[in-house]
């Protein structure tokens, strides 16, 4: 089974490839479903494409708005540039974007997007005449229909599902919440996602029309739309055996740390489930999972049941996700230290986890810091600073591309001890 990771803009996509990412979904600056993420120029894309492919990786590009009379007006050239780049396919959800790529760019494969709500495999079938290679399916099929799915349409036909990430209230992602409140076309990728704000509710009796109850939720607030998150990392066999051909996490919005962790994770669980014998999941999975900020997690529709969580650790962490203090970038072996860059500020004496592309480590602690004219520093306090850092186990070596850091608040409750 494929991993295929989130890629909102050229730094994303090396972090998805250097985490074990087999393809990453991304997007020009227009058309696409995530207009609120950085997204490529031509120019990054480009690059973006050229990494990707030097390393084995494939790029798919999102075209999945659904189109107005203006949007057509402009969306000839991108086509034109996105097949001459060497994108290995586009995602429709549209049918009259669908047949300008096959008019402009008959050779340029399509995969339907899960914005187009494909839920039985009529609709699959359909999408193929038309020539479809791929289907996302709808987010709300359960795996029983996909195995009833899979057994009616042809075996060359690709299923993709969403296996992890935030889900949409609405069905398949139709929602007017964001163009009725804040006038930003959520079919149109500019989504303000209004259904994860808190709401105040209040109720009256007939009798008392003066007298206003809350109704509140928790003692975090009243988020009566927001979905739990979906994942599925408890449950890659039966994904596998319902006939899912690629694994796609959410996130184009998310930060590098959420990539990196989800990538890691559901790179391993297919390895592990590839490799045969009994499948479990490794407690390091729930761990790094449960680090990353995040909604209670569930599976979804998968089950029909979306209230029931995933099978994972139930320690959830909201409140308190991994606060990144930095990415590594190399080690000096003249000073024996690590370079790196600055997230959030650090302090000599801090306690990290280290979060690598391959591996495990146990937390290391910060003996030194040094700035880059090789000044002993106590804490690193300026935004994106490159430091040099030196730990205690001096038996650990850090790759590049690694995420440092440690629990808690932003500079509450740690010990400097």
């Amino acid at each position: 089974m494929e991993v295929l990771s989130p890629a909102g803009n050229l730094s994303k996509l090396k972090v998805a490839v250097r985490y074990g990412a087999d393809a990453v979904y991304m997007s020009l600056k227009k058309f696409g479903l995530r207009a609120l993420s950085d997204n490529f120029t031509h120019e990054e894309f480009i690059e973006g494409i050229e990494y990707a492919h030097a390393r084995g990786v494939r790029c798919y590009v999102t075209l999945n708005i659904l189109a107005t009379e203006a949007d057509l007006s402009e969306i000839d050239e991108e086509i034109k540039f996105i097949a001459e780049s060497g994108a290995d396919a586009v995602l429709v959800s549209d049918p009259g974007i669908f047949d300008r790529v096959r008019t402009i760019a008959p050779d340029l494969e399509i995969h339907i997007s899960t914005q187009a709500s494909v839920t039985n495999s009529a609709a699959i079938n359909f999408w193929v005449r038309q020539g479809a290679k791929r289907i996302v399916l709808a987010r709300e099929v359960s795996l029983a229909d996909i195995r009833r799915i899979r057994e009616n349409i042809p075996r060359e036909v690709e299923l993709e599902a969403f296996v992890h990430g935030a889900m949409c209230v609405a069905y398949s992602g139709r929602c007017l919440l964001s163009n009725y409140f804040t006038g930003r076309r959520s079919n149109g990728g500019a989504c303000a996602q209004p259904c994860r704000w808190e709401y105040k509710v209040y109720v009256a009796e007939e009798k008392r029309p003066d007298i206003l109850m809350p109704v509140e939720e928790d003692e975090r607030g009243t988020y009566i739309f927001g979905s739990k998150d979906l994942c599925m990392v408890g449950n890659i066999p039966e994904l596998a055996e319902a006939g899912i051909d690629s694994l796609k996490i959410e996130g184009r919005i998310k930060g590098e740390y959420y990539l990196a962790a989800a990538t890691k994770v559901y790179r391993e669980a297919v390895d592990k489930y590839e490799k045969g014998g009994a499948y479990e999941v490794d407690p390091k999975w729930s761990y790094l999972l449960d680090k990353v900020v995040h909604r209670d997690y569930s599976t979804g529709f998968f089950y029909n049941t979306p209230a029931d969580d995933a099978n994972i650790d139930e320690t959830k962490s909201y409140n308190k996700p991994a606060f990144v203090v930095g990415i590594v970038e190399d080690y000096s072996e003249e000073k024996g230290m690590y370079r790196v860059t600055q997230k959030n500020k650090l302090y000599a004496g801090d306690v990290l986890n280290v979060l690598m592309p391959e591996g495990y480590v146990e937390p290391v602690k910060v003996i030194r810091l040094e700035d880059e004219k090789g000044q002993q520093i106590d804490s690193t306090p300026h935004p994106e600073m490159t430091f040099y850092m030196e730990i205690d186990n001096k038996d650990v070596r850090i790759p590049a591309v690694s995420f440092l850091s440690r629990d808690g608040d932003k500079d509450n409750g740690i010990s400097r001890q």
